[in-house]
């Protein structure tokens, strides 16, 4: 079993593997190597990409996918942050205005622009990075601060819905209901029976009802990736949580090949769509979250106590950091090519988001810890 990080912190070394591991430093760094092996040597790093594409984004991303699940399973378990309306209404709701935002942003500006042919890569600016967002906000405000977990909400809540969109608009082929059918909902009956027999090793989850589901997807015509999502929430607490603690780490080396394998663009390759999905994020992305936030107080949702708008502007414009997600969502949308890699350099530029926030967030003189209700 691998270790988890914090089994390693004992010795200098073990701190700066635990640091890497939970700042995902080796998605940036795969990203990086990418870049630099693609301007330098394009033809070896395509041959690298194409061979190992399937493996990666097809295969390794089912566990990533997985735990982002896992989250969503967790936090709407009873107790959790999501586990009744009222607790989770208005993180959810900017969810909501978070997707719909960039969204509108970007066919507003593909329209603008002149070029309807760039529709199918709505969105890719939907995406939150859960880990980069985080991170951010991390720096921003306080151990405490209510910015964090809203964050924290609404980004999961972004990527499940984000696996909804990936699945219904995304599909990897021409979908087949009966093939989909014909494995999911054995697939699904057998995580559920293994449940009520009490089965507990995650790894009778994966190779039993994921591997049904995975051929399920990949023959009926969706994103394999996908997977291990309608099974997740299936499995016993205490076998969720052993699945994180076994894959957290593995999962940050799959994300390590994800960059290496998806953000090798060449650096001449900007185009219209580049900065369209960059500033649907940076700017689509905060101003849907703070319109919905404002309608749900309208209807009759409450912001936390403390967190106030000038907090609700700067944690926007962190959820605007798209990377892991939203290359993958350009990988989904377009074929391979010159529009694919203008795309996936608009997701890259998404980091952008984060040195704005940091600025934002000193200019707004956020960051503070809570002392009243808002209002």
């Amino acid at each position: 079993m691998p270790p988890a990080p914090d089994q390693t912190v004992g010795t200098a070394a073990g701190r700066v593997f635990a640091f890497i591991i939970n700042n995902s430093l080796l998605l940036i760094t795969g990203a990086l190597v990418a870049l630099i092996w693609a301007n330098v040597a394009h033809d070896s790093y395509a041959s690298l990409a194409h061979a190992t594409h399937f493996a990666v984004n097809d295969i390794g991303m089912v566990f990533f996918f997985a735990l982002a699940m896992k989250e969503v399973s967790e936090a709407m378990r009873p107790g959790g942050p999501l586990s009744s309306p009222r607790e989770a209404a208005m993180p959810l709701l900017a969810a909501i205005g978070g997707m719909a935002g960039p969204a509108a942003f970007y066919l507003a500006a593909i329209g603008i622009i002149g070029q309807p042919e760039l529709h199918a890569g709505w969105a890719i600016p939907c995406a939150t990075d859960i880990a980069f967002s985080y991170l951010v906000a991390r720096i921003i405000f306080p151990a405490g601060h209510p910015a964090i977990p809203f964050l924290l909400l609404l980004a999961i809540a972004d990527d499940a819905l984000g696996l909804i969109v990936l699945a219904i608009f995304y599909p990897s082929g021409e979908v087949s209901l009966l093939l989909l059918a014909g494995f999911l909902v054995p697939a699904i009956g057998l995580a559920w029976v293994m449940r009520r027999f009490g089965v507990a090793s995650f790894w009778a989850y994966l190779l039993g009802p994921g591997a049904l589901s995975w051929v399920g997807l990949f023959y009926g015509g969706l994103h394999p990736a996908l997977a291990l999502v309608p099974v997740i929430p299936l499995m016993p607490i205490e076998t969720m949580r052993a699945f994180e603690h076994w894959w957290k780490v593995p999962v940050q080396f799959i994300l390590l090949g994800f960059g290496l394998v998806n953000a090798g663009v060449p650096l001449a390759a900007v185009g219209p769509i580049s900065w369209v999905v960059a500033a649907s994020l940076v700017v689509g992305k905060p101003a849907g979250i703070v319109a919905t936030t404002f309608v749900g107080e309208l209807i009759g949702f409450r912001r936390a106590a403390g967190l106030d708008y000038r907090s609700i502007v700067t944690l926007g414009i962190a959820a605007g950091i798209g990377f892991t997600v939203a290359l993958f969502f350009a990988t989904a949308a377009f074929p391979p090519g010159l529009v694919l890699d203008e795309a996936k350099m608009g997701a890259l530029f998404s980091f952008f988001a984060s040195v704005v926030a940091i600025g934002v967030g000193r200019a707004l003189r956020v960051g503070r810890a809570p002392m009243h209700a808002a209002d």
